[in-house]
Formats: structure tokens, C-alpha cells, sequence
């Protein structure tokens, strides 16, 4: 009979053996989701039995780890800014250092009830975008993808996450046929260079869309096209909040500049104290 704690055991042995990063966390949520058990329950019933099909689903999920695919694509979906997103194959999963955008945001949206206009550029999951709404009740925004997959996607996040009201998602290359005037255009946008892309780490090389990460030759073309285009859409005194890739800093802000954007300050960093959200201001 296999047990909840022998099959974590189990997964946990060839997590080690195959030298993943994190094998205890990795196994504790795959044979929770395969058994549809909260993770505590592994540590509280250990001796509980598994069915033969748990056990064979947390053995399938298992080898796709060990096949380098992460484990919140195994799942399915991924926590982010206390809200759960749904995954598929056309977004990115939405990692720590983008709530660091969320954050920069809210900083400058500082009234909670106050009808803000929001524009979110490759929303892929939606998830800046639906962070914000959730935050600040009074906005709505609309998320702009290229992906009509993600875009599917992102309107089931808003719905499971109680702002679909307010969150509109339509397809289309950046700011292209958009008209009016938005508080804040927000943007994690495709910045890895080109060259660079068959280097990464395996997890996101095979697993993450290549429309999402591939920024151009030197990573900038979608900071170039969002930086030049967003003073016709923002209203006088409207933002523009950009996440950067490590290193990138400098360069945006001169697009920025060049647009005639007021920077608001250096780049707030992320935890691991990288740049990682830089805002400018139309001036007006």
C-alpha cells in the first residue's frame, strides 16, 4: 500500500538524486495536487493511504519535473500578490520580482477609490493588471496581448479573481488602434536580448513563450515601441511604468527621457536588489 509520506519520500529521493534546486518543495506540492490534499496533510498524516490513480498521476508529474518542466506549469497555476493565476502555454508565469511593479504602481496610485484608467501591455496572465484592480477598487483597465490564448486566460483570472467587471482584454501589438486618455500604462515586456535566449535556463528556454521574452537584439525593441507611443494615450501627468531585466536601467530611462517622460526617481528594486521597476511621468 503506498502511503502519503512514502510517496513524497519517493518523489523526494529522485528530486535529489537529479540535483533539483528545491526537491522538498518541488515533491510536497506535486503530491498534493496529485491528491488533492493540502500540502500540511503530508506532515500531519503521513500514513494516510493513496489511491493507485493519486499515485499514478503524482509519478507522471514527477517525471515532467524531472524532464525540466517547473512545477507551477505542472499545476497549472501560480500564486502571485496573494491571488491565485490560472497557466497555459502562451503566458508567462508570473514570478516575485514583477510584484515589485505592483507595488511601484499602488505607490503612485495612491487613492484606494479613485477611477483610475489602466493600461497593462502584454498582460499575458493579466496578473499586474488584475493585482491592481484588486487594490484599487474604484479603477478599471484594460490588458493588451498578442496571444489570444493568453488573453482567454487572463479573463478567467479576472473572473476567478472578483474583478472581471472592471478588466477588459482585447488582442493587439502594443498600443496599435487604441484611442484615449489612461492615469497609468504598465508594462513587463519581452526584454532578453535575441542571442541570449538559447542560453537560459532550461526551466524557461523550453517551457516560457518566446513572444514573452525575446526583446530584439540588444532586449529593448518593445521599451523603444511602449516609450515612443504611450504620451498619446496617457492624460497630462499620466505614468509609465516599465519592468526592467537586469541591467537595463539606464538605457530605458533615456527612451523615456527621449519621450519626454519626468523620471520619477530610480528603478525600485526586487528582493534580490536588482532595478526592477522604473516610472516616468508625462509632463503636464
Amino acid at each position: 500500500m503506498t502511503t502519503l509520506g512514502g510517496l513524497y519520500r519517493e518523489l523526494l529521493a529522485a528530486f535529489r538524486i537529479a540535483d533539483l534546486p528545491t526537491p522538498e518543495l518541488d515533491a510536497r506540492w506535486l503530491v498534493a495536487e496529485a491528491t488533492s490534499l493540502r500540502p500540511t496533510a503530508i506532515t500531519l498524516s503521513p500514513d494516510s493511504p493513496v489511491t493507485a490513480e493519486a499515485a499514478a498521476k503524482a509519478r507522471s508529474f514527477a517525471a515532467r519535473r524531472l524532464g525540466g518542466e517547473p512545477v507551477d506549469r505542472i499545476l497549472g497555476h501560480r500564486a502571485f500578490w496573494s491571488l491565485e493565476f490560472r497557466l497555459g502555454p502562451a503566458t508567462l508565469s508570473p514570478r516575485p520580482d514583477t510584484e515589485t511593479i505592483v507595488e511601484t504602481c499602488l505607490a503612485l496610485l495612491a487613492e484606494r477609490d479613485a477611477a483610475y484608467r489602466l493600461l497593462d501591455l502584454g498582460t499575458g496572465t493579466g496578473a499586474i493588471l488584475i493585482a491592481l484592480l484588486h487594490e484599487r477598487p474604484g479603477a478599471s483597465g484594460i490588458g493588451i496581448d498578442q496571444a489570444a490564448d493568453a488573453l482567454s486566460l487572463a479573463a478567467l483570472n479576472a473572473a476567478d479573481n472578483g474583478v472581471a467587471g472592471r478588466a477588459h482584454f482585447q488582442l493587439g501589438n502594443w498600443m496599435e488602434g487604441l484611442e484615449g486618455e489612461f492615469d497609468l500604462i504598465v508594462s513587463n515586456p519581452p526584454y532578453i536580448p535575441s542571442a541570449d535566449i538559447a542560453g537560459l535556463e532550461r526551466e524557461v528556454r523550453e517551457h516560457d513563450p518566446v513572444l514573452a521574452l525575446d526583446g530584439g537584439t540588444d532586449g529593448l525593441d518593445a521599451y523603444r515601441a511602449i516609450a515612443s507611443g504611450a504620451p498619446r494615450l496617457l492624460r497630462p501627468g499620466g505614468l509609465l511604468v516599465f519592468e526592467l531585466g537586469i541591467g537595463q536601467e539606464e538605457a530605458v530611462a533615456e527612451l523615456m527621457r527621449h519621450a519626454g517622460f519626468e523620471m520619477l526617481g530610480p528603478a525600485r528594486q526586487d528582493l534580490g536588489g536588482i532595478p526592477r521597476a522604473l516610472a516616468g511621468k508625462r509632463p503636464g
